[in-house]
């Protein structure tokens, strides 16, 4: 059996539903049955191919385990699982949102030239209510995903604009660092 892991779903690998909120006991359970079931140590007399399987399902094990046990790798996965999200995509923000970006961004620019303790922590408080109100929106719309399966799908294009608009949000986090 080779594995080849951009073709295996961690889901399917660890025997679990498509879920953003999977039982993490379920997930390292089986993370540690599998590092016990596939560890080099027991395969140190088989052929070089049986050795080579055994590391890439290993391997495998490692990245299965790291975006499962992880929310924000794990929300993109299943968004890219489900075909919703690529990779580079340019994806269109609504404009309310970058309109409030917007206003955010040049109060940054003003702090930068114009240092303000006020305004500063105005910002920081304008942006954590921003990042309140995805997180709360997100956790209502991946919960009813993992409540409802046979619906869930209409649920993917909200979820996706939420993940953007969270990704903006990174960034300018970044800059208030």
């Amino acid at each position: 059996m080779s594995v080849a892991a951009s073709d295996t779903n961690y889901f399917d690998f660890y025997e679990l539903p498509v879920q953003f909120y999977p039982d993490q006991n379920a997930v390292k359970a089986k993370f540690y049955a599998l590092s016990k079931q596939f560890h080099p140590d027991f395969y140190a007399n088989e052929s070089a191919e049986k050795q080579q399987e055994v590391l890439d399902l290993s391997t495998l094990n490692n990245k299965a385990y790291q975006t499962l046990s992880n929310a924000k790798k794990r929300l993109k996965y299943v968004l890219e699982l489900k075909g919703i999200v690529e990779a580079d995509e340019a994806y269109q923000l609504p404009q309310s949102f970058l309109m409030d970006m917007m206003d955010i961004n040049e109060a940054l620019m003003d702090l930068e030239f114009e240092p303000d303790v006020e305004k500063s922590t105005q910002v920081k408080l304008d942006v954590e209510a921003i990042e309140k109100d995805l997180t709360n929106e997100l956790l209502d719309l991946t919960k009813q995903f993992d409540s409802n399966p046979e619906e869930s799908d209409a649920l993917l294009p909200a979820i996706k604009d939420n993940f953007y608009r969270q990704k903006y949000i990174d960034r300018i986090r970044e800059k208030l660092a």
